[in-house]
């Protein structure tokens, strides 16, 4: 494979989402990316279905889509690092490799001589990448983390979903994972920084990554908030706490969303809807004004919007230069002719399931592009191969392995 990242050697031996999402931007980038599943079982995700990919014929492959989505561009092995024989398969891989990704539970990898202690000593090159809920230090280092469970505790559902007071107001996480997403991506960054930081110093290091540490960053501006005020902010629906007009409206026929994000914008939008007088109210002539009126303001506007179809606001807005978009499901968002143009689908060939619809890599290099030369790996479906490439295990030595339930 080659690639921005073609010189890299990952080996993955993480499961569910942070971790593999993490090892997916390295293989889409070119790194050759060895994932080590459990034989038998392999990754959880290779289980959370339905839905499930479809054989050419209609019928079910058994791939869960979950797991279709986070390892693109792989190699499968499978190792039982519980046996003295696979560990010392996981420590071969690992003395020459550039980075390990892992999320096993704090401490879990040391009982098998597969720690960063213990490989880094082997390989002082190796950058060793940890992701867990809550780090490898602190009260919670030892709890499980799940996104769903750090959304909450790192503040996200405070600030997500409609206000308690209007229906069906209340916490609410967000539609995917993106405390794991989130974490898989600052730690594609963290070891991209160790492997520049290791072309001067000529070692290695581990790299700690908590999804609670991710969720906490997150939250960016609305974290701000509330160091400036000492206030935490709450829910506010698809409103924006800072700019008004900044959130959904209701259409003729559905929703829209307007996104104004300084006064001429505003005046603009006045100007489309026929309300031209409200710039000119020194109540809404500029956002902090209309972020204290919001509450007048916004019935103003709802009642003009109100009576047009979506399509009419995006188009009249939209040429004027108001941002203002639809709110589309996931298939509209797919067939949206921009994603199509800027190619957010591929289609590769898979073993089982005939050809893969996947979403594509959003990273785009000008000289060194994301590839799409290998779809989601079935389990195992490499280990013989990268026994013999990267180990020079023989044929027997494999079967040996395998019958003993090793590989």
């Amino acid at each position: 494979m080659s690639g921005a990242l073609s010189h890299l050697r990952v080996l993955d031996l993480s499961r569910v989402l942070a971790g593999p999402w993490c090892g997916q931007l390295f293989a889409d980038l070119g790194a050759d990316v060895i994932k080590v599943e459990r034989p038998g079982a392999g990754d959880d995700t290779r289980t959370w279905g339905p839905p499930w990919m479809h054989t050419a014929d209609g019928g079910s492959s058994g791939e869960a889509a979950y797991f279709m989505a986070a390892n693109r561009n792989k190699r499968s092995i499978t190792v039982d690092v519980s046996k003295p024989e696979g560990q010392v398969i996981v420590r071969a891989l690992a003395a020459d490799s550039d980075v390990l990704l892992e999320n096993y539970k704090v401490g879990g990898l040391r009982q098998y001589g597969l720690d960063y202690d213990s490989l880094g000593a082997l390989n002082p090159r190796l950058v060793y990448c940890s992701i867990t809920g809550f780090g490898q230090t602190g009260p919670y280092a030892l709890r499980a983390g799940y996104d769903f469970i750090i959304q909450g505790m790192g503040g996200l559902m405070s600030i997500t979903g409609e206000r308690d007071a209007l229906p069906g107001g209340g916490p609410q996480k967000v539609g995917v994972a993106v405390a794991d997403l989130m974490t898989g991506m600052y730690a594609a960054v963290a070891v991209l920084a160790a492997i520049a930081e290791r072309e001067r110093s000529g070692q290695g290091q581990h790299v700690d990554m908590a999804l609670l540490d991710t969720q906490v960053a997150m939250t960016a501006n609305m974290a701000m908030n509330y160091l400036a005020s000492g206030k935490p902010p709450g829910r506010a629906g698809n409103a924006h706490p800072n700019i008004v007009p900044y959130q959904t409206f209701e259409a003729a026929d559905g929703h829209v969303i307007v996104a104004v994000g300084n006064d001429g914008q505003f005046r603009k939008l006045c100007q489309v809807a026929g309300c031209e007088a409200l710039p000119d109210d020194p109540r809404f002539a500029t956002n902090p004004a209309r972020v204290k009126y919001r509450e007048t303001l916004v019935p103003l506007l709802a009642e003009r919007i109100r009576q047009q179809p979506a399509r009419h606001w995006a188009d009249a807005l939209e040429s004027v230069g108001v941002p203002c978009g639809p709110i589309n499901d996931i298939g509209q968002a797919l067939a949206d002719p921009q994603v199509q143009a800027r190619g957010m689908r591929v289609d590769l060939p898979h073993p089982t399931a005939g050809t893969v619809p996947l979403v594509a890599s959003p990273m785009r290099l000008s000289r060194t592009p994301p590839q799409y030369l290998r779809a989601p790996p079935t389990l195992g479906q490499h280990t013989d191969e990268v026994l013999a490439e990267r180990l020079g295990y023989d044929a027997a030595r494999i079967a040996a392995l395998r019958a003993a339930s090793v590989i």
